[in-house]
């Protein structure tokens, strides 16, 4: 059965559901919105039953998951079971739930999946070194108008900027 394709959502209204939830995220939850801490403590919770002394150990495990503490018992993952859920739902009822590899006529499918696995080893190297992801960073630390997450979101947008002149021969024809 092939579902017909639905518009895509205003990008004005996309936002305020975003700033509605992420409010939200905050008055019932302590919390902003972030998707490293809660792929932290399932990082946890699996290294918990290989090695229970390893998590002991390591003070950022140990801050999460020691003893008899279940590092699965916070928001955050029920957060990201329910974006990762919600996403599909919504792809789903919109009629674009498919697998596709995004990517210019000037490179290879196995090339960009090698890319796009690279970039994602640095990026969680990076959210994991930095303490929070770059949605961490941009929504939360954002709307509490955090001087750092500030600076970081200019750096990140320079960052693309820059490395987009070195790469865009790839997307272009």
């Amino acid at each position: 059965m092939k579902r017909t394709l639905n518009p895509f959502t205003n990008p004005y209204l996309a936002g305020t559901i975003l700033g509605i939830v992420l409010f939200l995220a905050f008055a019932l939850t302590h919390s902003g919105l972030g998707a490293s801490g809660a792929i932290g403590r399932i990082q946890v919770s699996m290294t918990k039953v290989v090695c229970q002394s390893h998590v002991d150990k390591v003070g950022t495990f140990a801050a999460i998951g020691a003893g008899d503490r279940n590092p699965l018992d916070h928001a955050s993952v029920l957060l990201l079971l329910g974006t990762f859920v919600g996403g599909m739902i919504s792809a789903w009822y919109n009629g674009r739930m498919k697998l596709e590899i995004f990517k210019g006529p000037k490179i290879s499918n196995p090339q960009r999946l090698v890319f796009a696995l690279i970039g994602g080893i640095i990026m969680g190297y990076g959210a994991r070194f930095a303490r929070g992801c770059t949605s961490g960073q941009a929504l939360t630390g954002g709307a509490v108008l955090s001087f750092g997450s500030w600076v970081f979101m200019f750096c990140v947008f320079g960052g693309g900027y820059a490395m987009a002149y070195f790469v865009r021969r790839l997307w272009t024809n």
